[in-house]
């Protein structure tokens, strides 16, 4: 299985960096930064206009932009299955 990683800008120095994510929902995206024993996870959030994700790591805030619909778009496109009603 092929990991899902996504850009993400550091408010502080305007710098993108790649993070693997570990969950995508429209309502939470849970990330990781780093690799092996300095990893540290990062739950991103919607923000009030719900046009980004914000969540903060280590005293830095991070930024995902891209809307809550563009998300749950990519999540329908990556698994349809989710889509459909149960039997």
């Amino acid at each position: 299985m092929k990991e899902e990683t996504i850009k993400v800008r550091v408010t502080e120095s305007g710098d993108l960096i790649d993070v693997v994510v570990l969950k995508k929902r429209a309502d939470l995206i849970q990330v990781v930064l780093g690799q092996g024993v300095h990893n540290v996870t990062c739950d991103l959030t919607p923000t009030r206009t719900g046009q980004a994700y914000a969540g903060s790591v280590m005293g830095r805030e991070i930024v995902y932009e891209r809307s809550r619909e563009q998300v749950q778009a990519d999540i329908d496109r990556l698994n349809p299955q989710l889509k459909r009603p149960r039997r």
